[in-house]
């Protein structure tokens, strides 16, 4: 009783801490496609990347370190051309609380509920995406998409744009 009670509240333990990521990823690729053929990759649109250069460094570091961990590694001529693209949104969130209240007058006892207060909070919010497309026949082969990084901080920048890369790059099919 007590094993499963224990793992009960290791399961609980482990949701709510995979539910706090502050970010989702998601990822597609070509199944027909051998990914074990592409040892090389360049970065094709640099030029129009849509992000400063501090963040633009700690994207192509973070990709780049994932990519060599597969053993693929930049080229003039390469196997696959990668584009990022970066975007942010700003996004709203409004929070209600509940007012609960209960009272009397005299003899005469009462309760109600009702809105309380509400907050709003505003952020901007940021996604990248990694489309990988074959050199050769110019078609996508695997894209990822990262969203939800707290653009408004420098802090979670920091944190959260490795971690992010990192999280995608593991939906990257393994070479083997």
């Amino acid at each position: 009783m007590v094993k499963i009670r224990h793992t009960l509240q290791l399961f609980i333990l482990t949701l709510f801490i995979v539910s706090c990521s502050p970010f989702r990823v998601v990822s597609d690729y070509d199944k027909n496609v051998d990914f074990s053929q592409y040892k090389s990759y360049q970065i094709s649109n640099l030029g129009e990347l849509n992000l400063n250069d501090i963040d633009q460094s700690r994207v192509l570091e973070e990709l780049n370190r994932q990519l060599a961990l597969k053993n693929i590694h930049s080229s003039d001529t390469p196997d696959l051309k990668i584009e990022i693209k970066a975007s942010h949104k700003i996004v709203r969130d409004n929070y209600i609380t509940p007012s609960i209240n209960f009272g009397s007058w005299g003899s005469w006892f009462g309760g109600g509920i009702g809105i309380g207060r509400t907050f709003s909070k505003e952020y901007t919010s940021g996604t990248l995406v990694f489309d990988f497309i074959d050199a050769k026949t110019g078609k996508l082969v695997w894209q990822g998409i990262g969203s939800g990084l707290k653009v408004d901080s420098p802090k979670s920048k920091q944190e959260q744009i490795p971690k992010m890369i990192e999280k995608m790059m593991k939906n990257f099919p393994l070479i083997k």
